[in-house]
């Protein structure tokens, strides 16, 4: 099974390429198929690459559900 996730754009770099958060972790990315995002984007990223811009919203409850259910694999 495939995951993709959402990530906030934390800078530019040359090449068409990121670096994006992933709850604290940091990671770079291919802007190839998302060439238009910019520093606070939120993008959803599938194998090293952003597939689309997502809305702040739509990514906070995402990242908050992912949250939740990470809490209850925990216990």
């Amino acid at each position: 099974m495939c995951l993709a996730l959402p990530a906030k754009v934390t800078a530019l770099l040359p090449d068409q390429k990121a670096i994006v958060d992933l709850g604290g972790i940091f990671k770079e990315i291919s802007l190839l198929l998302c060439p238009e995002a910019k520093i606070g984007d939120y993008v959803v990223i599938h194998v090293g690459y952003a597939l689309s811009l997502l809305d702040a919203t739509a990514a906070k409850q995402t990242l908050e559900l992912i949250a939740q259910i990470t809490t209850v694999d925990k216990e």
